[in-house]
């Protein structure tokens, strides 16, 4: 007979300050009306109006797949709210974010752990990687992005580890996240400011991820926040598309928890990071389809999303970034993309990265050619002032995240291998080593591309080593 050791994990304790503010914490319910699985759909198990957002022959050809090797919710769930339905009904582009395509299995070819994660996972739900932490908070989303860059993680699939012991990946503990942020930090000042094997300062940042952090109630947002700041972390950013999929949740008692934990902890910078993927996620349409023009400027917002955004605005204390991935069908548009960029940036909404797709399982039915997305990113920043066109391409590399700099739309003569063009990458941070941050790869065009793997054979420059096959 096999006996089984139940391991007690250890508590988080907090401090009196901490405690005191996380006793002043209002939680509040929420109606995010979330509809989750196809099921309901096909059976009618929907509310009236929303029963023909799938059709007939969607729905079929999707429960055709059920429970084979193609299975698209085995690949990533289902799952809708009430208010990302009402933008989505009018709108082709969020359809596609949203709704589920026999197109996403097609070919699954794609990497378990995007961005080989877990080589950077000294604890569980933690990923140390560059100056920042990222934590895995919650395994899931109000809503789920089709394209989704976690879809291994809200999947909950199996995932290769470091020592070859194959589990999903779980979710962060504060008591085991203050304890490796500490001694991290320690290490790092007792080797005179630097670590003594990456040569990095400090860990004194933490991007709170998953999953959305918003779904947690503001005591388990709270107490996050609290806890890290007793820690020594000095911002924080919290990872959140919440403002596109139920924006009510931004309500009085998130405001006054954020207000309350900047009155105890008036040094930690908060930073919010909200992901809007087109412009019909946030901005309201006229009878035929239209934005609409507000008197004095702009253009008109939905009325639960312009009071999230105006609300984030006020307290100076914090600030707000939009990033996303350039995605087929949703919003590989340059005219979307710069009006989105000019409205975010007027709502006091900085314009922080556009991505390229990731190898994640099933890519290949979303992801744009990288050369692609690089115009595409260019056009929409045609017309924008300075400040509206912060935005650069990324793309993120195991190595690194790295930047999709500059693709040249004549020959470079003189140039081997640069006949029709050329790419230009540069590393903006590395993954294990820092100084490597602004080394560069120049590369043959090869406007198919949609992953690093399509210019295996045009590397012509490779100070960066993107390409370098023993790392």
């Amino acid at each position: 007979m096999t006996i089984q050791t139940v391991v007690k994990k250890k508590k988080h304790v907090p401090v009196a300050r901490e405690q005191a503010f996380l006793d002043t914490i209002e939680n509040a319910k929420y109606d995010r009306q979330i509809i989750a699985g196809i099921k309901k759909f096909s059976t009618g198990a929907v509310p009236e109006d929303m029963q023909g957002f799938y059709s007939t022959e969607e729905l079929q050809a999707l429960e055709a797949l059920k429970g084979t090797g193609l299975d698209v919710e085995a690949r990533m769930p289902v799952k809708i709210t009430r208010h990302y339905f009402e933008q989505a009904k009018n709108s082709k582009p969020i359809q596609v974010l949203v709704k589920a395509s026999p197109a996403e299995t097609y070919d699954l070819d794609g990497a378990e752990d995007p961005g080989k994660q877990m080589t950077y996972s000294p604890v569980e739900g933690l990923i140390h990687k560059y100056e920042l932490g990222l934590i895995y908070v919650v395994g899931t989303c109000s809503a789920h992005c089709r394209f989704c860059y976690r879809e291994e993680l809200i999947a909950k699939k199996d995932i290769t580890r470091e020592d070859g012991t194959v589990a999903p990946k779980g979710m962060a503990e504060i008591a085991e996240i203050v304890t490796y942020v500490k001694e991290h930090n320690k290490l790092v000042a007792d080797n005179g400011g630097r670590h003594p094997e990456t040569g990095r300062e400090r860990l004194r940042e933490i991007l709170m991820s998953g999953g959305d952090p918003l779904v947690l109630t503001n005591k388990n947002i709270g107490a996050w926040l609290a806890a890290l700041s007793e820690a020594g972390i000095e911002s924080i950013r919290i990872g959140t598309k919440e403002m596109a999929f139920y924006p009510d949740r931004f309500d009085a008692t998130f405001f006054d928890m954020l207000d309350k934990f900047h009155a105890v902890y008036p040094e930690t910078k908060l930073r919010i990071m909200i992901h809007f993927n087109h412009p019909d996620e946030f901005l309201q349409k006229d009878e035929k389809g239209k934005y609409i023009d507000r008197p004095g400027g702009g253009l008109e917002w939905l009325p639960s999303t312009k009071n999230a955004v105006t609300q984030l605005g006020r307290r100076e204390w914090l600030t707000v970034d939009n990033q996303a991935p350039i995605i087929k069908g949703i919003n590989n548009d340059p005219d979307a993309l710069r009006i989105m960029q000019r409205e975010l940036r007027r709502n006091k909404v900085e314009n922080h990265y556009f991505f390229c797709g990731r190898d994640i399982v099933g890519h290949k039915a979303f992801n744009v050619p990288i050369e692609e997305a690089w115009h595409i990113l260019n056009e929409s920043q045609k017309g924008l002032s300075g400040v509206e066109t912060h935005a650069r391409l990324s793309i993120t590399h195991y190595k690194g995240k790295t930047e999709v700099v500059a693709v040249s739309k004549e020959p470079a003569p003189g140039i081997p291998g640069g006949d029709k063009g050329v790419v230009i990458m540069k590393l903006l941070r590395g993954a294990a080593d820092a100084p490597d941050r602004g080394k560069i790869t120049i590369l043959g065009r090869n406007p198919e591309a949609i992953w690093f793997s399509g210019y295996n054979d045009r590397v012509i420059f490779d100070e960066a080593g993107l390409f370098d096959e023993t790392q």
